[in-house]
């Protein structure tokens, strides 16, 4: 193999494919990515059996080849290198030389077919969305996925399509986030995204409103993003009937602005680490709200006066739980619904029903 590319185009490609690198394999060539040059591109992969982002860029192929090179190693090389134009070129022992203007490494690498092929898979259905919809839907609602190996379904997302409707929910037990949008699709169809897969599909997407493909099969996922594709395995298992969950009375209600709660609900967290988590108490009475959380560090309190519809209640909830919800509604009023103090707290939009965070109360101790 022998090519030409620009750095900066390399540097960028090796580094978004290496995430989904092994740093640690029982197959050495996993700790490395899979360099291929044909057909005037050089594309270049990474996979570590769960997870494989590929990517295509353009380059000058002098020699047709490929060429495993292991991916810590060849991304600090790149980043260093001093002009723009690298040269690439490999011989028959492995060897790998990279030149870039006076600078010259180097280092051995491995054959490729001692690198397992990604998965590939026939094609059941699709969605086809902006990236900035996407990134938004995934942001908002991946907060709330399980680390639980225990229950492995809900370490992924369920991505729903029905009724013209594509829906990303996820749960973990303590909390649920769930985010909607409208798509041009008449599909009906449902599977499970692993959040680790969800989180490098996050770093890929942009701002922008170009069209992100999802194709979807009967045991893996591809999302293609500009020139990358992200492969990964779907979770099998049954996921919860989330709707089934959801309160569908409201008799206590009303309209906040976030930032407003989220500051208070802040500074009653400075009672709160990581070895001292008591419950924020909330008091919603008489258009105010009363916050206040004791533990072993000391006790604090906060008032907010707002407007309140219905019922009276005093509810706890876990003030990091609560802070996730409102920092995810990426809007400037909400909408908070309770219906008595063991029953979940919903947090929704002030019109429509583009998301949906729901927290699971705590129970309060009596206060003497």
């Amino acid at each position: 193999m022998k090519i030409s590319c620009m750095r900066t185009d390399l540097v960028s490609s090796i580094s978004n494919v290496s995430r989904a690198v092994s740093t640690k394999a029982s197959i050495p060539a996993l700790e490395g990515v899979l360099l291929k040059a044909y057909n005037g591109k050089l594309n270049i992969s990474g996979y570590n059996l769960e997870i494989g982002i590929t990517t295509d860029m353009e380059a000058s192929i002098i020699n047709e080849g490929e060429i495993v090179l292991g991916a810590r190693l060849f991304l600090e090389i790149v980043r260093k290198l001093p002009e723009e134009i690298v040269n690439i070129e490999t011989d028959d022992r492995m060897v790998t030389y990279i030149n870039c203007g006076n600078a010259d490494y180097q280092i051995v690498g491995m054959s490729s077919v001692e690198y397992p092929d990604l998965p590939t898979f026939e094609k059941t259905d699709g969605i086809n969305i902006s990236s900035k919809i996407l990134k938004e839907m995934i942001r908002q609602t991946v907060y709330a996925v399980s680390e639980n190996m225990a229950k492995p379904i809900y370490t992924g997302s369920l991505y729903e399509l029905e009724q013209g409707v594509f829906r990303i929910v996820a749960i973990d037990g303590y909390r649920m986030a769930i985010r909607s949008e409208n798509v041009d699709s008449d599909s009906e169809t449902s599977f499970v995204v692993p959040g680790k897969t969800q989180l490098e599909v996050l770093k890929l997407l942009t701002d922008e409103e170009e069209n992100v493909e999802i194709i979807i099969g009967q045991r893996h996922i591809t999302f293609k993003i500009r020139s990358y594709s992200v492969i990964s395995r779907l979770i099998e298992g049954t996921f919860l009937d989330y709707k089934s969950t959801i309160p569908k009375e409201e008799k206590t209600s009303l309209v906040i602005n976030t930032r407003k709660l989220m500051d208070s609900v802040e500074r009653m967290s400075l009672l709160n680490n990581d070895r001292v988590q008591s419950p924020v108490r909330c008091k919603f009475h008489d258009n105010e709200i009363r916050l206040s959380c004791a533990s072993a560090v000391g006790r604090a309190n906060d008032v907010i006066n707002n407007d309140i519809i219905g019922d009276s209640v005093e509810i706890g909830f876990n003030n990091r739980y609560m802070l996730d919800a409102l920092k995810n509604t990426d809007t400037d009023e909400v909408k908070m619904v309770l219906n008595g103090p063991v029953s979940p707290i919903l947090i929704k939009p002030v019109q429509g029903d583009s998301f949906l965070s729901i927290v699971v109360p705590m129970r309060l101790a009596n206060e003497n």
